[in-house]
């Protein structure tokens, strides 16, 4: 980690993101239901998935909770360009409503893979949510449905974001580059 700052620089500060989950929160509210699977994408969306169900739950919507643990990156700064799964949903999600929430958006084959997963498993719909949407030049995946913040093309740490495994836990979102 020699080439990389110490010291973030913040670009979303704890309270920006606590305005944005809530925000969210009463988006996605009236779509879902308390049948709902919330199943967010680990290791990375824990952060996001943590506080958004409990901002659901604060207007009064109540999902059930289930995660996805996928990875693209490891510890590297890019992709791999492909996904490795190392477990699967914990509940039946057959004639379920899905929601897949996810920390960033970038490559997109993480959402399109968990998506993929969810449809396989007999979900009966699966509707998806990213804290961040980062540009990206390329086709990609389908765009999420509800997206948070569109991020700047930096490589980014804090809030479940991570260098090599480090940083997820600052509570603001950072740069580091």
């Amino acid at each position: 980690m020699a080439d990389t700052p110490t010291t973030p620089t913040v670009l979303l500060p704890e309270a920006e993101v606590a305005r944005i989950v809530a925000d969210l929160a009463r988006q996605i509210a009236p779509v879902i239901d308390d049948e709902t699977v919330a199943a967010v994408l680990l290791t990375g969306g824990l952060w996001f998935a943590a506080d958004l169900t409990r901002a659901l739950a604060r207007i009064g919507r109540n999902v059930r909770f289930d995660a996805l643990w996928l990875a693209s990156y490891g510890d590297e700064k890019e992709s791999r360009g492909k996904i490795d799964i190392y477990a699967n949903f914990q509940r039946p999600i057959a004639g379920k409503k899905v929601l897949i929430l996810d920390d960033v958006f970038d490559t997109g084959l993480s959402l399109a893979e968990a998506v993929r997963i969810a449809t396989e498993a007999g979900a009966a719909d699966v509707i998806t949510c990213v804290f961040a949407r980062k540009p990206w030049p390329l086709p990609r995946a389908p765009e999420p449905d509800f997206v948070g913040w569109d991020a700047p093309n930096r490589f980014l740490v804090g809030y479940g974001l991570d260098h090599a495994g480090t940083l997820r836990g600052l509570p603001d979102i950072c740069a580091l580059d």
